[in-house]
């Protein structure tokens, strides 16, 4: 077996640090934690002032007034973990959390078995480097260490960064440099190892095991025992949840969408972490802000504020999804202070990722497009990015319809009639060609006759190459006056460049529809398309004479 232990040494500040305003991270202003009125941690600008744990909080702000002081959060710090693990399990199915409540729990700390996966990633070299890339995004300070066994792994991981142990042997040599504070009965009787001069765990083995036993009980040799691999180590590997929920705790009110977007930013990097290793991509979020309870004591003011993102294409693009809440986020305005962020996603769908290309022109292209339309959508609102959907129809005004990006999305394969309007599904379905009998599909089907003479196979009527329609279409066709039967354009002659083509359908309509169509030339070099009726004695009167039914672009 091989384990791999990550420890956060900085996991409460980095996880206090999120809940701040953008640009009070750990390393520029100093920060502490406090825990019954002492300070139990503090990053490196709070120690070069003075500040470190144990002191009061009346003394650290004595020796730093502009220290930004946070109450210890175990569960805030739980929840900052579990992309960690998240992570983790991107590489290996067996990951550890070890329980908090644990007599030698390992804080802050995830172990990954990984012994089978070495082949998989190629390597110890490349699983890491692979690990931390994952990592990364989360932003947080990690300490790696390896060894044969769990409990192992995770003193080495916390007493130094990079250790390698790949055997027993190895281990033991590494272990006895670790201080016996890290041992869970050593935190408990450090005064009296201390007085005994046991400041490493190689000082305590050299003592016999019985003595041991008796002044400090039977849980330190056990918990050697397993470190070395001398005592089994069960271990209970998490699960990932089906569904993601994560939440942040704001330090002070957002009244502003850019302080929102901070904290959102935070949960959306546990999002992507959670995605890769769902090997998932996402489809719909939901981001909830609930607001302060003096506010919600007003009758107008909301209990939260819920703020749904759909993407026209599925993805984990972290850079992508930041630049979609800010889109809507612009456009919200607050009812009322924000303290706390909720980021839920169950809509994913699971898929291989994309595979490189030689030359990604074609591929970027289209995701170039994909993120165009979801940026309009996040900033006009989906209803007004809309796109044309053909329909079965020769009649150019019922010949397509405009539908928005998501249902276009979710739109059935052509030939199906389901998600279309009622009215143009029956129309489509009158508009199929008759079936035809059972004998005639035969025939059909049946591959062509070869003329003996000529050893050859006939050739095939020649297709009709489809006329030139414009994209431009009139909501209305625009009447044409006329001058000696030739219709004009803004006073000006129409130069009949094409034509005609005569289009008749709707008979099963009232709207029937018999038209010759053109296309003609203005004056200015613009093509537009042009019909009048193909019968004008037959029609009424307001439809008799020339129309312009569209534009070419």
């Amino acid at each position: 077996m091989l384990w791999i232990a990550l420890h956060l040494p900085l996991l409460s500040l980095e996880a206090f640090a999120a809940t701040l305003a953008a640009g009070d991270v750990v390393g520029e202003r100093p920060l502490a934690l406090m825990d019954a009125q002492r300070i139990v941690a503090a990053n490196a600008a709070a120690g070069s002032l003075g500040v470190k744990p144990g002191l009061k909080r009346a003394t650290a702000l004595a020796l730093a007034p502009q220290l930004v002081l946070g109450r210890a959060d175990r569960e805030r710090d739980g929840r900052a973990l579990e992309p960690v693990a998240h992570a983790a399990l991107a590489f290996t199915p067996t990951v550890v959390v070890p329980p908090a409540e644990a007599a030698d729990a390992a804080p802050h700390t995830v172990l990954l078995e990984v012994a089978g996966s070495l082949r998989c990633f190629g390597g110890r070299t490349k699983l890491l480097e692979r690990l931390e890339a994952a990592l990364a995004p989360l932003g947080h300070r990690v300490q790696v260490a390896l060894a044969p066994t769990a409990h192992g792994a995770a003193l080495l991981a916390r007493a130094q960064a990079r250790t390698h142990c790949p055997d027993l042997a190895t281990l033991a040599v590494a272990l006895d440099a670790v201080p016996v504070w890290l041992l869970g009965p050593g935190r408990e009787h450090w005064d009296a190892l201390q007085g005994m001069g046991l400041r490493t765990i190689g000082d305590l083995r050299s003592l016999p095991r019985a003595g041991l036993a008796r002044r400090f009980g039977d849980a330190l040799l056990n918990e050697l025992d397993r470190a070395f691999g001398l005592e089994p180590d069960p271990r209970v590997p998490i699960a990932l949840p089906p569904a993601f929920e994560s939440r942040l705790e704001l330090f002070a009110r957002a009244d502003r969408a850019e302080q929102v977007l901070h904290g959102a930013g935070v949960l959306v990097d546990r999002l992507v972490v959670w995605l890769g290793a769902q090997h998932a991509f996402l489809r719909r979020c939901t981001l909830e802000m609930r607001h302060e309870v003096r506010w919600r004591a007003r009758s107008d003011a909301p209990r939260a504020t819920r703020l749904e993102l759909a993407l026209a294409a599925p993805t984990r693009d972290r850079a992508h999804l930041v630049a979609l809440l800010r889109e809507r986020l612009d456009r919200l305005a607050l009812p009322a202070p924000t303290l706390d962020l909720v980021l839920r996603a169950d809509d994913v769908v699971q898929r291989a990722a994309p595979n490189a290309e030689l030359f990604g022109a074609t591929r970027g292209a289209h995701e170039g497009l994909v993120q165009l339309i979801e940026r309009l959508q996040a900033r006009l609102g989906a209803e007004h990015v809309q796109r044309l959907e053909p329909l079965d129809d020769h009649r150019p005004e019922h010949a397509s319809c405009a539908l928005s990006a998501a249902e276009a999305d979710e739109a059935p394969a052509s030939g199906t009639l389901v998600g279309l309007p009622a009215r143009k599904a029956v129309r489509k379905a009158r508009a199929m060609p008759p079936r035809r009998s059972k004998k005639a599909a035969a025939a059909a089907a049946a591959p062509a006759a070869v003329d003996p003479q000529k050893r050859r196979a006939p050739e095939p009527p020649p297709r009709c190459t489809p006329t030139p329609r414009p994209v431009w279409i009139l909501p209305q066709p625009q009447r044409l006056s006329e001058r000696q039967d030739r219709p004009l354009l803004e006073g000006e002659p129409l130069h009949l460049v094409s034509g005609p083509e005569r289009i008749e359908a709707g008979w099963w309509e009232t709207a029937l529809a018999e038209r010759d169509y053109f296309i003609a030339q203005a004056a200015d070099g613009a093509l537009v398309w042009i019909y009048r009726a193909r019968l004008p004695l037959s029609v009424a009167a307001d439809q008799q004479g020339w129309f312009m039914q569209g534009r070419f672009g």
